[in-house]
């Protein structure tokens, strides 16, 4: 089964690559309220139930794939 993991700063976290993009953008005449920058991981789970799928990735994002003071995640079935 396929999982998409969206991973974001979070909100109270200074995103100086959000930042940096934002600044760029308007710089070239881009109009835009607000920039975040994440990123987004596709895990293939050798898993045929949904919830067992799920429990594991989300497995995985604890361990590995996020860091829980800076940033949150989310699941996504594909």
């Amino acid at each position: 089964m396929k999982i998409g993991v969206r991973v974001m700063p979070r909100k109270e976290v200074l995103d100086s690559q959000g930042r940096a993009v934002e600044r760029t953008l308007r710089a070239h005449g881009k109009n835009l309220s607000h920039c975040r920058v994440g990123k987004y991981i596709e895990l293939e789970i050798d898993e045929k139930d949904r919830q067992k799928a799920l429990a594991k990735a989300t497995e995985m994002c604890e361990f590995a794939l996020h860091n829980p003071l800076i940033e949150t995640y989310e699941l996504e079935v594909l």
